[in-house]
């Protein structure tokens, strides 16, 4: 009969003692998978794939946090605009593939979801690198056409067809503005802020009601921000001056139907930028371009999302892990415990193995394998747990925080769990294991 043999008969003998001690040991590992597993997700939602851009360009305003949490994760308004010709000025640029405006500003009623205006250029980029948005439906072709993402669709139950009105001012907000938006396409599953955003066409954006900045508010603006740019400038304030006419004229008619808005007095929140993939400096040379002549920064989403992980998520991970490592850690202690308090009451039954030609080594070998059965045994309990409770938590956690989990997926950490149970067991069952090799067989037989 094999060492493992014997070890497991005598487990199976004080089963209740050690079936606890495996359990916890299986708690300790279920919950590091689980750290793991949810980790991995946050990882992947806060960091370079979240968003397929080289820069984000903004105001300076906010810094450069404020910035990326604004324009790809949207939970923080930005603290000023940037002018529309501007993004027009950045879309001509020779290092620029893509220009892509966002103006922020509404929720949607039902649901509280932000809203963004853009144009359809942003889903004919990657939304992350080398991966396409999946929609179903049609191009937003009229103003007041929306693209919703899968969780917009699947909290509002809205499908294509469906109409919507906005709140005005964020979620707090309590006036409700009166145009209404039709959904025309909705976006597959991302696992990214996208799926919690209803997009609608920047031009349907500026046509509702109260989105029109004053211009002698725009034309100061413009001053500031094209102070070292006489030319734009210039060019910028013949348009303010056309539209303050037309104004001017309309109210002497007592004509207040709807104008197009110009070029100049439109803003966007933030512009995402992709620059040649062939030109290594090309985002560096711009960011440095657009802090030294405008209001303006361009910022690597790199930094600040690392800045977030390293901060925040990642503090909070190793919080975790040091008190998943304290759990298993006791757990080898409660296996020490066990197995040694055993001892005094397995001395006949060593001796008598002694006696029937067993060796000191083989005595070793079996209490040292019990301790090991118990560890490693209980450890694969608790990581089969672990990602089956990934498994069955996924769907609800993708429908509350937008995360998609791959409860499947393996961190490297977990290649070395299964090593360092073998050392905890090797460890906690030395001493028991000694213990049984001095055992002597006429005392033990005798008592």
């Amino acid at each position: 009969m094999s060492l493992i043999s014997i070890a497991w008969k005598s487990i199976r003998q004080r089963g209740l003692a050690s079936a606890l001690t495996a359990l916890s040991v299986a708690l300790g590992v279920m919950m590091m998978v689980v750290v793991l597993v949810i980790s991995g997700a946050v990882d992947a939602a806060f960091n370079q794939r979240t968003i397929a851009y080289d820069l984000i360009v903004g105001h300076q305003r906010g810094g450069e946090l404020a910035l990326v949490l604004s324009a790809v994760y949207r939970v923080q308004p930005a603290s000023e605009n940037l002018p529309y010709l501007y993004y027009l000025q950045l879309r001509e640029d020779r290092r620029v593939v893509s220009a892509v405006p966002l103006a922020f500003g509404d929720v949607t009623q039902e649901g509280h979801f932000p809203l963004v205006g853009t144009t359809d250029e942003y889903f004919r980029n990657d939304y992350t690198p080398g991966r396409k948005f999946r929609i179903r439906g049609k191009r937003m072709s009229h103003h007041f056409d929306a693209i919703i993402g899968a969780e917009v669709a699947r909290r509002n139950n809205w499908d294509i067809g469906s109409q919507f009105t906005i709140v005005h001012g964020g979620a707090d907000g309590t006036h409700v503005h009166d145009e209404k938006f039709t959904v025309v396409a909705v976006m597959e599953r991302t696992g990214t802020p996208n799926d919690r955003t209803v997009f609608v066409n920047i031009e349907g954006f500026y046509a509702i009601a109260g989105h029109e900045t004053p211009l002698n508010e725009v034309e100061q603006r413009l001053k500031n921000f094209y102070a070292s740019d006489p030319e734009r400038l210039k060019t910028a304030l013949a348009q303010i001056a056309a539209a303050r006419e037309q104004e001017a004229a309309e109210a002497a008619h007592d004509h207040h139907h709807h104008h197009a808005i110009p070029d100049a007095a439109k803003e966007v929140t933030a512009i995402l930028i992709r620059t040649r993939p062939d030109a290594l400096f090309d985002p560096i040379n711009l960011s440095a371009e657009l802090r030294e002549g405008y209001q303006a920064m361009a910022v690597n989403p790199m930094k600040p999302i690392r800045q977030i992980m390293n901060q925040l998520v990642g503090s909070v991970k190793q919080g975790l892990m040091v008190l998943t490592a304290m759990i298993i850690l006791v757990s080898g202690v409660s296996i020490f415990v066990s197995i040694y308090n055993s001892m005094s009451d397995r001395r006949r039954e060593i001796g008598i193995m002694r006696a029937l030609g067993a060796r000191r080594t083989s005595v070793f070998g079996i209490i040292l394998m019990e301790s090991v059965v118990l560890c490693v045994g209980g450890g694969l309990l608790g990581w089969l747990a672990g990602h089956g409770l990934a498994v069955a938590a996924a769907p609800y956690v993708t429908a509350r925080t937008g995360l998609l989990l791959d409860p499947w997926t393996v961190d490297t950490l977990e290649f070395v769990l299964f090593p360092v149970l073998l050392l905890l067991a090797s460890a906690v069952g030395f001493l028991p294991a000694m213990t049984a090799y001095r055992t002597d067989v006429a005392d033990a037989l005798s008592g």
